[in-house]
């Protein structure tokens, strides 16, 4: 169990059952009054940001959050198939809402961090930079810079992303997951 004192950034929480990392906090003093702490919670669940007021009497548990190596097989309609990275004999279904966001930057048989609340799949950790082939590209065309000399372009996953006029069909390119940019033509 935490103390209000101790609900900090990075920590991970219960709040009515489910696991929040808190943001950012800050512990105030009224005048006279008890000391609180006012901090911003994300849920880890549905991704949505709250604020909560803990005072000096309260006290929260600390959320066990585990990280299991999981194994990207493949989706057939509404259902997304994974095994464990080590046992490719225990397979299972994750429920499309929870990994919608991630969906797009995963390749069959990509290997990936997957976030456990209990022995619940709460999330998948994506790397910072994903490498992705280019499927579809149209030509460049000379002197077209009035578009900032940019195009769109559509990678093997069916993500569209914009790139400058030099990529074409076949080329592979990193993209940032967190912002779903371009960043640089891959090696």
């Amino acid at each position: 169990m935490l103390e209000y004192n101790e609900i900090k950034p990075r920590k991970y929480i219960v709040v009515d059952g489910e696991p929040y990392e808190v943001i950012e906090n800050h512990v105030a003093r009224k005048s006279q009054g008890k000391p609180s702490n006012q901090t911003k919670l994300k849920s880890l669940i549905n991704g949505k940001s709250i604020e909560m007021t803990f005072h000096v009497s309260d006290m929260v548990a600390e959320a066990e959050i585990e990280t299991r190596e999981l194994k990207y097989l493949y989706q057939k309609g509404a259902e997304i198939w994974f095994c464990d990275a080590n046992d490719a004999r225990n397979r299972f279904t994750v429920d499309k809402n929870v990994v919608a966001s991630q969906l797009p930057y995963l390749k069959q048989n990509d290997t990936i961090p997957g976030t456990y609340f209990g022995e619940r799949l709460i999330g998948l950790k994506l790397p910072m930079k994903v490498t992705l082939t280019v499927t579809e590209s149209a030509p460049a065309v000379k002197g077209n810079t009035t578009s900032g000399a940019s195009k769109r372009v559509v990678l093997e996953n069916g993500l569209e992303v914009t790139t400058p006029l030099f990529i074409k069909e076949g080329d592979k390119v990193v993209v940032n997951t967190e912002t779903n940019q371009y960043v640089e033509r891959a090696n």
